[in-house]
């Protein structure tokens, strides 16, 4: 039986995306992004809990990352987890990632001044929000 390994976030970035192109021109892009919920304590005053979530994106949809998100944004992102270990025995570290596989934005102000301010280079020929998908399966990924 196989299993399922999903992530479905809303959430903020934290920070502009980092883009970086490997030595094969495949762009990759990480930033870490904020999932909040809020709650009423047992003496009912509301709290609120933050989590923190590295992102990775590849190929196509770090691209689209690099145009359009920046600190700030709200997307929707659906992926999967993946961790990973580096380090020597004794001192071996671990990071647990969401490697996105499609993303949504959210905030439409953003957007909006985005899009002005790109609209004297060219047109997209589209009216809606930015939405990315991957087609890439796991085996093209390069690790």
């Amino acid at each position: 039986m196989a299993g399922v390994n999903k992530a479905i976030l809303i959430g903020n970035l934290g920070k502009d995306p980092e883009i970086r192109v490997l030595a094969d021109g495949v762009k990759v892009a990480n930033f870490p992004m904020a999932t909040s919920e809020s709650y009423k304590d047992k003496s009912g005053n509301r709290v609120e809990q933050t989590e923190w979530h590295n992102i990775v994106l590849w190929r196509g949809l770090a691209e689209v990352a690099e145009k359009y998100l920046k600190k700030g944004t709200q997307i929707f992102i659906e992926g999967r987890l993946r961790t990973r270990s580096w380090g020597e025995e004794g001192s071996k570290r671990y990071t647990t990632e969401i490697v996105g596989e499609n993303f949504t934005i959210l905030s439409k102000k953003q957007y909006d001044d985005n899009q002005s301010s790109q609209s004297n280079q060219a047109t997209t020929g589209t009216e809606s929000t930015p939405t990315a998908q991957t087609g890439t399966s796991s085996g093209d990924l390069p690790f």
